[in-house]
């Protein structure tokens, strides 16, 4: 999805120091499996907080601060330093949980760790005699979604960049699919998807990255972002159902339990959740099918982040590439206002907040002297 092709390690790199810093690796998540897992979870969350407190993350903080004041206006920077923080912790949280995810979402034993929610309404999309692309964003634990689809007996394949250290991918991999999750190489991406869609195969992709000039520019927190425009080109190419969801933390760290969900002893305590299911019926007959099912996914993806702010990667700087109007100082296009108000969700007040945004960006862009935001 329109990266650089991926630079080869040297042979020194292969032979000896991918293996040795494997094997550290390895050596150094033995005691995440040699404690109770809840005890590991909530140590992992403490270390977290600690590490975005440090001095080295002053600036990336301050700037994951300025981009809640976007996103969420309403807060005062007290409380959007303390989402940071909780940012941090979940991340931290994180990484603790994909390790420990193999040995407690087995078969038998996922029940413990994931109450389903919302996601039979995805069920029917998964059944009809069509291809679904299932989407999420880097809030709550995206690598579980794909878990448990795979568990309830649907093979998913997701899109990935491979990890830069060979033997840990290979691990990876083995251990993803083993579960039934099968990785495609994001780097082949164009010669793989279109044989698994023609034969009906589910795809999952992580798609709140900033997509880069070339991108897509829709709304994302009332400020326009950079998207992915691949989903829908494949929606509308292969007739696709697309499914917009997440795993959310109900146990520690969450700020909540799931009703009725018992304590878990895993340390992993999710809860699946379907924000919309959008099929051809519905972007069909749109004015623009493209925008339209590319800003209704970015749309899913940011109630998702509301509902659980601090589990969400702030980090990221989601509105990094800018649009070629506010590049140019050119104006707001005509043409791009037309298509925000043909969106059925939005309103005059809406599609003006954006353009007074926009306006806003262009006159920063141009007092630093840049084209992108930090």
């Amino acid at each position: 999805m329109g990266e650089l092709p991926r630079r080869e390690a040297s042979a020194l790199q292969r032979r000896v120091i991918h293996p040795a810093v494997f094997a550290a690796l390895r050596t150094a998540m033995l005691p995440i499996h040699a404690a109770p897992p809840p005890e590991v979870v909530r140590v992992a969350g403490g270390l977290g907080s600690w590490f975005g407190s440090l001095k080295l993350n002053g600036k990336r903080v301050d700037r994951a601060v300025d981009r809640l004041e976007v996103a969420m206006p309403e807060l005062d920077r007290p409380a959007r330093a303390r989402l940071v923080s909780e940012s941090y912790a979940h991340l931290c949280r994180l990484a603790v949980e994909i390790a420990l995810a193999p040995r407690v979402l087995t078969e038998s034993g996922w029940p413990e760790s994931l109450d389903l929610g919302t996601l039979p309404r995805a069920i029917p999309a998964t059944f009809r005699d069509r291809p679904v692309l299932f989407v999420s964003g880097h809030c709550g634990n995206w690598e579980m979604i794909g878990s448990a689809v795979a568990l309830l007996g649907y093979p998913m394949h997701a899109l990935y960049r491979p990890l830069d250290l060979a033997p840990l991918d290979k691990w990876v991999r083995r251990l993803r699919e083993r579960r039934g999750l099968m990785l495609v190489d994001k780097f082949g991406a164009a010669k793989t998807l279109p044989g698994l869609l023609k034969r009906g195969e589910s795809l999952g992709f992580v798609a709140d990255q900033n997509a880069g000039d070339r991108g897509t520019f829709v709304p994302f927190f009332g400020r326009l972002a950079s998207t992915y425009k691949t989903i829908a080109l494949l929606a509308i190419q292969y007739n696709a159902s697309v499914v917009v969801g997440q795993a959310l933390r109900t146990g520690q760290g969450s700020g909540e339990q799931a009703a009725g969900q018992r304590p878990s002893t895993t340390g992993l305590s999710y809860r699946m959740h379907v924000e919309d299911v959008i099929g051809p019926e519905d972007w069909q007959g749109q004015p623009d099918p493209a925008f339209y099912l590319t800003a209704r996914y970015r749309l899913a993806i940011e109630r998702m982040v509301r509902a659980a702010p601090e589990q969400y990667l702030w980090m990221h700087r989601i509105w990094k590439s800018r649009p070629r109007h506010e590049r140019a100082a050119a104006g707001f296009p005509p043409r791009l206002r037309e298509k925000l108000e043909q969106l059925p969700w939005m309103t005059a007040a809406g599609v003006d907040a954006i353009v007074d945004r926009s306006d806003r960006d262009t006159r920063w862009l141009q007092d630093q002297g840049t084209d992108r935001l930090p």
